[in-house]
């Protein structure tokens, strides 16, 4: 199988790395060899945040370059715009339609782009566009947008829901785990009967 890459990217606080771990856990379930290189930035600050994940036969580098990404999720819009040169042609860009403004538009040195999504539609991306937060709060709490946007990226795969259901039982704390079940199905089905 040839080599595909998943960059998973959002802001510091966001639970990106729970979603890394979701991801990984299921394709080293189904026999793949899987590297994984998280970069942080000011993360503790609300920063940029990206996690790359490779999977294939044979894995050398996690890191994926531009125009080599199949997925990307996108946990704000900005940051689906930061790394849509990393989505390759045919890729899919699964972005959580909701804006969390970053420092420099907080104090007024620049503006928060309007349109984002429709403006990566019109050059030409693949996109599946939702509302996760919207979503994350019916399943119980906005921190798990993560696990929303990992239940759309499940419904893309040929893997089958229960090995998902096992790595989200397998990586999430007991006292969460109905919680994140219940997200993870809201995303899936969603992408299930929209995309």
């Amino acid at each position: 199988m040839e080599t595909k890459g998943i960059m998973i990217v959002g802001v510091g606080g966001q639970g990106t790395l729970l979603a890394s771990r979701i991801l990984g856990s299921v394709l080293l379930g189904q026999g793949y060899d899987v590297k994984m290189s998280e970069v942080h930035g000011m993360s503790q600050r609300g920063g940029s945040v990206v996690t790359y994940v490779k999977y294939g036969d044979k894995v050398y580098s996690p890191l994926v370059d531009q125009g080599e990404a199949d997925y990307i999720l996108a946990f704000e819009r900005l940051e689906a715009a930061r790394w849509i040169s990393y989505l390759r042609e045919g890729g899919t860009l699964i972005v959580n339609d909701r804006r969390i403004s970053p420092m420099p538009v907080i104090t007024g040195a620049m503006e928060y782009p309007e349109n984002i999504v429709d403006k990566l539609r019109a050059g030409g991306a693949k996109i599946a566009a939702c509302d996760a937060l919207e979503m994350a709060e019916e399943a119980g709490s906005a921190k798990s947008v993560n696990v929303v946007l990992i239940g759309i990226l499940s419904a893309f795969t040929d893997f089958p829901e229960d090995v998902w259901q096992k790595a989200i039982f397998e990586c999430v704390k007991p006292k969460f785990l109905e919680l994140n079940q219940k997200a993870f199905s809201l995303g899936r089905e969603f992408a299930l009967k929209n995309l």
